[in-house]
């Protein structure tokens, strides 16, 4: 059996069933590693001798008949700027090269709690700053489905490892489509949850406002399993409210084709202008066909408002970077210079510069730009009265219809070697951003894949705290699409 093929969910059942053992599986996953990352470059660190730990635990806990939680003995891959105690955190920077947390964040300590097992340290943009992890200091993550294409990013080494069965399961972060956008790239799926969800303590911040860790998986069944544990308020994450709409049980059976039957379904207007990539929108044509073939209804809806996310995104969020990477002051960590230097200025200069790539550069330059006296007034505060202008239209669109619809992103995976320019990069997350602008659930569900082996991903968002309902329609569209 190639237990690596395998859903989380069909795992868990394994193991119940006393088919196969943890320490059997992990030792697949580990071997996969080995063989596939070295094309792949999904790791950043390969935690083996803590999983096969875990797993032997596992095993024994199940060979005493102990209860044990759904996620136990699961193969899980963790972003790389959130802190796993005793191992590297580098946030893809050479900032961090050598850094290892203290401590674990929150989520991954409800994860060790729960018996789940961590396989490593997975690749992404620095700092999350980026689309397609080549910002990252320690090399692109190719595309499992095409090595000759990015997989996404910033979480793409998490899209990467669950896509090449590198890891049952990925946590990543989603500040703009950071957990989706690589979900489409890679043919898996991904969600981001309402803002608040899950705890952000241990995740390093890139843009507090925007930021939420996201599961990528393999199916709609699996992000349950793994949201079921990693939701709850944490008194050490003043944002962090929790959601019960993520800690549920529900029909995974095809009956669950019926949850899309009486379901609305909105489209920006705006979108459907747009010179969308023609296999995009042909994909996004199909979706909406299937949606109404099960009973929904899909319409079309004006939100004025969205034409101006993109400059509003980048505003706010280069404007909090600024402010969140300061602390990278090379003095309580991070890179330390090894030039001399006469006073603290000239040390700060030379270690930040050194210790961060450029498009970290380019957006602290923006950010404090625009941060700094007039201008403050000028471009941030009016961002955060037009990102109020969104919420509020939104919120309107959300009275009549239950959930958005739109492509993931307005392309296909783009080449390695292809010339993007930074504008163009940005340009491209129309379709994600909202999402986070607004602190709805989000997610991308992967279309059939084509000839050439890629998919498209399809994006519902829904109304904040109804991540049931948004998980209830990805699994009824999930089965319309096996059917």
């Amino acid at each position: 059996m190639t237990f690596s093929k395998l859903k989380a969910w069909e795992i868990a059942q394994g193991y119940r069933n006393r088919d196969f053992s943890c320490e059997e599986v992990t030792r697949e996953f580990l071997d996969n590693i080995k063989e596939k990352d070295k094309e792949i470059n999904a790791y950043i660190t390969v935690t083996e001798e803590l999983a096969l730990k875990k797993a032997k635990e596992v095993d024994e806990k199940f060979h005493n008949r102990e209860e044990m939680s759904p996620l136990a003995g699961i193969p899980i891959s963790i972003k790389d700027n959130i802190s796993v105690k005793n191992v590297k955190m580098t946030c893809g920077s050479r900032m961090l090269e050598n850094y290892i947390s203290p401590y674990d964040a929150t989520l991954v300590k409800k994860i060790k709690d729960n018996d789940g097992v961590i396989l490593g340290k997975v690749n992404l943009d620095e700092f999350a700053m980026g689309a397609s992890t080549r910002t990252s200091y320690f090399g692109v993550t190719k595309n499992p489905l095409d090595t000759t294409r990015v997989s996404g990013g910033s979480s793409g080494g998490s899209a990467a490892s669950v896509s090449a069965n590198m890891a049952a399961i990925s946590i990543g972060s989603d500040t703009g489509g950071s957990v989706r956008q690589p979900s489409s790239f890679c043919k898996t799926v991904g969600m981001k949850p309402t803002y608040g969800s899950i705890s952000r303590f241990g995740m390093a911040s890139m843009a507090n406002t925007f930021d939420q860790p996201g599961v990528i998986a393999n199916d709609v069944r699996d992000l349950t399993i793994m949201f079921n544990v990693i939701e709850g308020r944490d008194e050490r994450d003043a944002t962090s409210v929790g959601n019960p709409g993520l800690n549920f049980d529900f029909d995974f059976s095809d009956d669950a084709i019926k949850n899309l039957e009486g379901k609305k379904f909105a489209i920006p207007k705006t979108y459907l202008e747009m010179d969308l990539n023609e296999r995009v929108r042909s994909e996004l044509e199909k979706a909406i066909e299937i949606l109404r073939e099960n009973g929904a209804q899909v319409d079309e809806y004006d939100i004025k408002s969205l034409n101006h996310t993109i400059e509003t995104y980048n505003i706010l969020v280069n404007g909090e970077i600024a402010s969140n990477l300061a602390r990278f002051d090379s003095i309580r960590y991070g890179h330390r210079t090894d030039k001399k230097f006469e006073t603290i200025e000239e040390m700060y200069r030379a270690s930040r510069s050194e210790g961060f790539g450029d498009e970290v550069k380019r957006r602290i330059m923006i950010g404090t730009n625009i941060l700094s006296m007039d201008n403050a007034e000028e471009f941030y505060y009016k961002a955060l009265k037009v990102r109020g202008l969104i919420k509020r239209d939104m919120d309107r669109m959300f009275k009549d219809y239950d959930f958005m619809i739109c492509p993931t992103f307005p392309v296909l995976p783009f080449k390695i070697d292809d010339n993007i320019s930074p504008v163009e990069a940005y340009q491209a997350d129309l379709f994600t951003i909202p999402a986070n602008m607004v602190g709805s659930p989000s997610i991308s569900l992967p279309m059939p894949a084509g000839q050439d082996g890629l998919s498209i991903g399809i994006e519902f968002t829904g109304k904040r705290f109804k991540d049931k309902n948004l998980l209830q329609a990805s699994l009824a569209f999930e089965r319309s699409l096996n059917k």
